[in-house]
């Protein structure tokens, strides 16, 4: 770090996002892409805003709202467009939590939980998953903090029901519950209908994953008239154009294509539950995924040699480090050639150790 840089930030650890390598040939099943391209609608609508670049997009991103609000039967006031589900849970750190209200979240979860509670200068509270890597929602009850909770988590891909996370809410009535459904369009449980009984409940979601648009970095959260106009103070104080137009339009145009993202979400779900059924076949213990991702590991070779072994053959997958987690792997789940040639891989690799 330079001489320059703040002392509030030398310890900061900073997310690690997962790899995208310049070179091409790999069989790319690391970061949660979707292995189909956006809809030809969100395409065509993005194209026709390129040529209006010279404009500034609209702040209060009004058509891409009410389109959102329009899908989940919402009002207006009730939606914020985001620079990603990123920016959506940063603004949430930022206005939910302080010196009397600590972030609480599992000590397996998504990364930048602790990375937003650090940059922010907040307490933050992690509460260890069972030993089945699931999460004990009486652990969460009257937790004296705002919580996060991601649903499915990540990267267990292990869901809680609505009925779970209400008891979350409602042991909690004093704090706010940020429930994270990035991943809840593949098989998860919406706590949408939620929404109008509790004033606590924010929930946050993305584009990046269901609607095969991780490039255009489109995210949005759904809450109380109230919450919402408190996230949207922080965004008219940071950013106010904070999407750009084309981003904009093929949001709208992926909403407004619903039997589009209906195929690909099922294909998705039903690459995954085949790719499940193969990898135990193997050996693999593998942990009852919601997301379209597996997590998975194998009692003859630890997770970082296998994610080592794949990547010298072309296939990426991602490892953790955390020592919880280390024996396992998280696997997108990507077309079906692309879960043939990962099967096919991986039994190779154990015919090797054989």
């Amino acid at each position: 770090m330079s001489r320059f840089f703040s002392e509030k930030y030398a310890s900061l650890i900073p997310y690690t996002p997962g790899e995208q390598p310049q070179k091409t040939g790999y069989v790319k099943l690391n970061t949660n892409e979707s292995p189909f391209p956006p809809s030809p609608r969100a395409v065509k609508a993005a194209y026709a805003e390129a040529k209006r670049l010279e404009l500034y997009p609209d702040p209060e991103c009004t058509l891409l709202r009410k389109t959102l609000a329009d899908t989940y039967g919402l009002g207006m006031e009730n939606v914020i467009a985001t620079n990603g589900s990123d920016e959506a849970l940063y603004f949430a750190f930022l206005a939910f939590c302080d010196e009397k209200h600590p972030a609480v979240f599992a000590d397996v979860t998504y990364g930048f939980y602790s990375v937003y509670a650090e940059l922010v200068g907040i307490d933050y509270r992690e509460i260890p998953l069972k030993d089945d890597l699931t999460i004990d929602v009486n652990d969460y009850k009257n937790a004296g903090g705002t919580i996060f909770l991601a649903n499915p988590n990540a990267p267990t891909g292990i869901q809680l029901t609505k009925d779970e996370i209400e008891q979350v809410l409602s042991t909690n009535p004093d704090n706010v519950v940020v429930v994270d459904e990035a991943y809840v369009d593949f098989g998860g449980e919406s706590c949408l209908s939620l929404l109008g009984r509790y004033d606590n409940l924010l929930i946050v979601r993305t584009f990046s994953k269901s609607r095969s648009m991780a490039g255009a970095r489109l995210g949005y959260a759904m809450g109380s008239a109230e919450m919402i106009g408190d996230l949207n103070t922080l965004r008219y104080s940071t950013n106010p154009y904070n999407i750009n137009r084309m981003t904009l339009a093929a949001g709208t145009g992926a909403l407004e294509d619903m039997e589009y993202f209906v195929n690909c979400t099922k294909t998705v779900c039903e690459n995954r539950e085949w790719a499940k059924t193969e990898l135990q076949k193997l050996g693999f213990t593998v942990t009852p995924s919601s997301a379209n991702f597996l997590f998975a590991k194998h009692a003859q070779i630890g997770g970082k040699e296998l994610y080592e072994k794949l990547k010298q053959r072309n296939v990426l997958i991602r490892h953790f480090e955390k020592p919880r987690i280390r024996d396992y792997n998280r696997i997108t789940v990507g077309t079906m050639e692309q879960m043939n040639i990962l099967i096919r891989t991986i039994n190779a690799i154990l015919e090797e150790k054989r």
